[in-house]
C-alpha cells in the first residue's frame, strides 16, 4: 500500500493481532470474579494460578468448570492431579491475584494456606471456595476447559468479591456484597451493572 509516498505492507500476522485486541477489548465489557485454582502436583507441591474463568455448569449432578491455557506451565498438574480446589478471592486480595499470576514467583508464600480434607490447598482469607474431583476435559481453541464434580464447598457472609473489569482488578465495587442465605436457602445478591475482562495465569490480561 503506498501512503504519501512511502510504501507500507499490513500483513496476515498483524491484522490477526489487532483483531485479537479488538476482541478482547469488547469481551472486557463483561465482569467476571477472581478466583485461584489449585491442585498438588505429582512431586507433592502445591500449584495455582489466577483465573477468572470459573463457572457453575450443572446443578445435578453438581458440576463446575474453569479454562486454562493450553501452553500454561501448570496444564500438567492440574490434568493429572485426582482434584482441584477453586478459592474465590475477596476484595481485599488483589496483591493475592497478582502474585498467582506472575511467573517465577513462590506463589505460596504470598498466603497462609492450608490443606482441606482431600489435600486441596486452600487459601486464607478467600470469598470461598469449590473443592472438586475432576471428571473431564474439554479442548476450546487454545485453552483446555476443565469440568470437576463438586465435592465440598464453603462460602464467608459479608465479604464483597474481587472483580475484574476493563483490564483492571475492581476491589471495591457498590452493591457487590454477598448477603446470607435467606429462608429458602438461597443468597440475594445485587444486580452487576459494570462488566468485566479475563486475566490469564503467567501474569497476562487475555482481554
Amino acid at each position: 500500500m503506498l501512503q504519501g509516498g512511502v510504501m507500507t505492507l499490513t500483513t496476515t500476522a498483524t491484522r490477526d493481532d489487532l483483531a485479537q485486541r479488538r476482541l478482547r477489548t469488547a469481551l472486557s465489557h463483561y465482569p467476571t470474579g477472581v478466583a485461584v485454582a489449585t491442585t498438588i502436583a505429582a512431586d507433592g507441591g502445591p500449584v495455582g494460578m489466577t483465573i477468572n474463568s470459573f463457572s457453575s455448569l450443572s446443578a445435578d449432578p453438581p458440576l463446575v468448570l474453569w479454562c486454562i491455557q493450553r501452553d500454561s506451565a501448570s496444564l500438567p498438574a492440574f490434568t493429572t492431579a485426582d482434584y482441584f480446589a477453586v478459592n474465590v478471592l475477596a476484595a481485599h486480595q488483589e496483591r493475592l491475584a497478582r502474585c498467582f499470576a506472575a511467573r517465577d514467583t513462590d506463589k505460596f508464600g504470598c498466603v497462609s494456606w492450608h490443606q482441606d480434607a482431600r489435600g486441596m490447598p486452600l487459601l486464607a482469607g478467600r470469598l470461598g471456595s469449590f473443592t472438586c474431583r475432576r471428571t473431564e476435559e474439554i479442548r476450546g481453541g487454545d485453552h483446555l476447559i476443565i469440568v470437576g464434580h463438586l465435592e465440598d464447598y464453603e462460602v464467608t457472609t459479608g465479604r464483597s468479591p474481587l472483580v475484574f473489569f476493563g483490564g483492571r482488578y475492581h476491589p471495591h465495587l457498590p452493591g457487590c456484597q454477598v448477603q446470607p442465605p435467606g429462608p429458602d436457602g438461597r443468597s440475594s445478591l445485587p444486580a452487576a451493572t459494570a462488566a468485566g475482562a479475563a486475566t490469564d495465569e503467567e501474569g497476562r490480561e487475555r482481554k
